[in-house]
């Protein structure tokens, strides 16, 4: 309670030192509108080889060069008290995590880890011991390799009755408990990047499309099948959790896209209609089927027979399988028109240019009204669903400052956004900052998310207070801090909010 009461303290002597031009507090927000802060497992766990986990994709092909790996990660296999604590602490209403198939199932399917079950059982408890409420994610990148090995992952219609054995374990384990279940993370952006480019974790293009020289795969038609085979083994594992499970558990079931806002990069007609091409291969690829059972015409327009076709049955399983949605949503960019023949990928099958795209390593400009812009998207085109920002966030180089104001800058500024949205009409019931601490970040090392700084060079993977957890913690227990009032001071060397 020691860091509790010093931050009330403290957060009082900011709630009357100034307004801001858009100043609001979490009071602002509907009554079970929820905060929280998010991890996934493979970025966080560590002990890749303890306990009877087995290799993932993810262990199969990534590296760093700054001390950091998955094979430790942030020890959060082993600091997960610690780091609950934090979270408490804090004043988070819920934690977003994920759970990693391989530790739970080693084989993709078959018998249960018992350890790997109780781990998940333990941090479970934890959660809810300490009031947090549970957000888990079946799937996070992380694919079992013995299925890769076996049949291609994603590739494989196989992998919709694997998936869907695995989601029926942990309904049935951890279900009692947990209430908001995300099948899969991100799919389109894993498609598109990890089967359009050749990017992690799965490496999959073929010339001359691919970012780096892979050794095997098919541009022009992989990344479709993939994110079909997701949305077919998301809609068989909502149906399965809505007819057994979901009567006495009361739960709930979504899926997540990765949400780009965009905006034409000129005035003209040609990018005007890129922008919405551009909308509809990105965001309507995952949301299109949810809500209407089929692609976006466009898209079956311009990829033809090379994208697949759902039969009567898997339209109707599809349509209307998310309880909600999630949204994840970074940065906001120009579109540019691209028109021409189509060399039969993703990329030119979309026919725009994505400007001031980047990678994640890119400080990310703060630009709110891109939030915005994707919630009233969301609205007005795809019936307004209930809808959880499960990712926004900004990175800082690792090893910068602790004093990271541009992030609080950014996440002061995204949280009205929100609320902005809300009072317009938008079904947008919760808001979970990526990440609560820094993680294992395999594209770029160098830039980090947390709240919580990690010493990935000190064995005991010591976490330290930013700037922007103090700012977090403030506005979570009532007050809301302009973020320059935050530039000359130092609240992360303070002795009374802890590091662990």
């Amino acid at each position: 309670m020691e860091l509790f009461y010093f931050l009330v303290i403290i957060c009082l002597s900011f709630a009357f030192s100034g307004r801001c031009s858009n100043d609001y507090s979490r009071n602002d927000f509907p009554e079970g509108f929820v905060f929280g802060s998010a991890i996934s497992a493979f970025q966080w766990e560590g002990a890749v080889d303890e306990d009877g986990r087995m290799p993932s994709v993810l262990d199969t092909v990534t590296h760093s060069s700054n001390g950091s790996s998955g094979v430790i990660a942030c020890d959060g296999y082993h600091k997960y008290k610690e780091d609950v604590k934090l979270m408490y602490d804090m004043g988070l209403d819920a934690f977003r995590f994920s759970i990693s198939w391989s530790r739970l199932i080693p084989s993709g399917r078959g018998p249960v880890n018992p350890k790997g079950l109780r781990f998940y059982k333990n941090l479970i408890r934890e959660l809810k011991r300490h009031g947090i409420e549970p957000h888990v994610t079946l799937l996070h990148d992380d694919l079992p390799q013995a299925l890769e090995d076996e049949y291609g992952g994603w590739i494989d219609r196989k992998i919709i009755d694997d998936f869907t054995a695995y989601a029926d374990v942990c309904f049935r384990e951890f279900g009692n408990t947990v209430k908001f279940w995300s099948t899969i993370n991100e799919p389109n952006m894993l498609a598109m990047v990890s089967y359009g480019v050749g990017l992690v974790p799965h490496i999959h293009c073929s010339p001359p499309n691919g970012m780096v020289n892979c050794t095997k795969g098919n541009t022009s038609t992989e990344p479709y099948i993939v994110l079909h085979n997701m949305l077919l083994a998301h809609a068989s594992t909502a149906r399965l959790y809505k007819q057994k499970y979901k009567n006495k558990q009361n739960g709930s079931i979504g899926i997540t896209c990765f949400a780009f806002w965009m905006i034409p990069f000129t005035s003209s007609e040609e990018d005007a209609i890129a922008t919405q091409r551009a909308k509809d291969f990105l965001l309507g690829w995952v949301l299109h089927p949810l809500v209407f059972g089929d692609y976006p015409n466009v898209m079956r327009r311009i990829v033809g027979k090379r994208l697949p076709c759902f039969s009567e049955e898997e339209s109707d399983l599809v349509k209307d399988s998310s309880d909600f949605l999630g949204v994840i949503h970074y940065r906001t960019t120009y579109t540019a028109d691209l028109s021409s023949p189509s060399q039969g990928d993703f990329l030119s099958d979309m026919a725009a240019s994505i400007i001031r795209m980047g990678f994640f390593h890119e400080i990310i400009d703060v630009h709110p009204w891109g939030l915005e812009g994707v919630l009233e998207y969301i609205k007005q085109n795809y019936g307004n669903p209930p809808v959880y920002i499960l990712e926004n966030g900004r990175p800082t180089n690792h090893h910068s400052s602790l004093n990271d104001v541009g992030r609080v800058e950014y996440l002061h500024a995204y949280i009205a956004a929100v609320l902005n949205s809300v009072r317009k009409g938008s079904e947008t019931r919760g808001y979970f900052q990526w990440s609560f601490m820094d993680l294992f970040e395999f594209i770029d090392p160098n830039y980090t998310y947390g709240l919580y700084y990690v010493n990935f060079s000190d064995p005991e993977r010591k976490r330290s207070p930013k700037t922007s957890a103090f700012w977090y913690s403030c506005f979570l227990n009532g007050t809301t801090i302009c973020p320059q009032e935050l530039k000359n001071i130092s609240i992360s060397s303070s002795p009374g909010f802890s590091s662990s």
